[in-house]
């Protein structure tokens, strides 16, 4: 079992953890992480990209002039593809890019991602994270505290509104709850901070 050391808000050390092998201790798989960062990049795309075709053009309801005898080539629309102002061709339609993993593969990746953070020592498990008030000094100053002064993801077990309030206006700290980890926040920051109540829930779902 990996053990990793135990902080307090204030950045001082107050024992050790030891977590699962099987959900923070595995060897991660690359190939899985690049496919659920993917599957999450595409259901983040709007999909609202569209052009209008020669049925959706305005105008061209009349046929430019008769079929023979003028010595002109045929047509029936000035709005067909070849004409200026005429449709697109097999342009873009809305569409919705999301699409699922297997749930074996999904919980293999978030395992994999949780795995790489404790190998790479990037990860902080915090005895607890309670503020008065919401309060984004500080908020900076526990980060600060936990040499985590660049992209920060903060788990929490349940969510709580003075930490999501001290958190949002900093820049490259997220703030989610145990049950919202997700690979893509994970792998996209450079720590993560995640409370001791937070990693036992972690566990509980993924082992």
């Amino acid at each position: 079992m990996p053990k990793v050391t135990l902080y307090n808000q204030n950045g001082s050390s107050v024992g050790e953890i030891e977590l699962a092998d099987s959900v923070f201790g595995i060897e991660p798989n690359q190939h899985v992480l690049h496919d659920a960062v993917v599957m999450q990049r595409a259901a983040m795309r709007a999909g609202t990209h569209a052009t209008k075709n020669r049925a959706a053009v305005r105008g061209g309801g009349r046929k430019p002039w008769r079929q023979k005898g003028t010595g002109r080539a045929r047509h029936g629309s000035i709005r067909a593809p070849q004409w200026v102002g005429g449709g697109v061709v097999f342009g873009p339609t809305p569409r919705d890019y999301g699409y699922k993993l297997p749930k074996k593969v999904r919980r293999l990746a978030i395992k994999s991602a949780l795995s790489s953070k404790v190998k790479n020592e990037e990860i902080k498990v915090l005895e607890s994270l309670q503020l008065a008030q919401p309060k984004t000094k500080e908020m900076v100053n526990i980060l600060k505290n936990l040499d985590a002064n660049r992209k920060a993801l903060i788990v929490t077990d349940s969510y709580d509104d003075n930490v999501a309030l001290s958190s949002r206006n900093i820049p490259g700290v997220t703030f989610v709850t145990a049950e919202g980890i997700n690979v893509l926040d994970v792998l996209t920051h450079d720590t993560l901070i995640i409370t001791k109540d937070a990693v036992a829930k972690v566990e509980e779902v993924f082992q």
